[in-house]
């Protein structure tokens, strides 16, 4: 069993894997629709609300998705704070289970993850959590790629 260490999210250590999302400090407006990459003209945009039940740490990861023709966002829209995971491709199509990362993010920003970016179903932390998804779908299964691990992960604080 891999053991990882989650730290803080940061949005220079997410870079590789995507954007980090916050609202301005001040006033205003920040404009993230035209960097949620498309890369199939048939398909369109998917807006979902999700719950998902409280976890806790430690916590033993068993799969990896990705999304290889669209970024997708989540943000909270209410959570304690919630775990993101994530590892590149190991360039043969299947997760690099050996450079995973996972961060704890708070409740006040989001996530972006790249099209093709393999990640661990969302987590929330301390309590059941919700957030609100976009991304690009056609409703095939092009939308979603599903990788049960060779071996399991277990995440803990640092």
């Amino acid at each position: 069993m891999l053991q990882l260490a989650a730290r803080p999210l940061t949005a220079e250590a997410f870079v590789p894997y995507g954007e980090v999302l916050a609202a301005p400090a001040d006033t205003g407006r920040h404009y993230y629709g035209p960097r949620i990459e498309n890369r199939r003209p048939q398909a369109g945009l998917d807006f979902s609300l999700s719950t998902v039940a409280a976890s806790h740490l430690p916590l033993k990861l068993k799969l990896f998705e990705r999304h290889v023709f669209s970024a997708q966002v989540f943000m909270p829209v209410d959570v304690a704070r919630y775990l993101v995971t994530v590892c590149p491709d190991n360039g043969q199509g299947r997760p690099d289970t050996g450079r995973a990362i996972s961060f704890f993010a708070p409740s006040n920003v989001g996530v972006m993850y790249a099209a093709g970016t393999w990640h661990h179903p969302m987590v929330a932390l301390d309590r059941p959590g919700r957030f609100s998804i976009v991304m690009w779908a056609c409703g095939d299964a092009g939308d979603e790629e599903l990788i049960p691990l060779d071996r399991e992960i277990e995440v803990h604080p640092a």
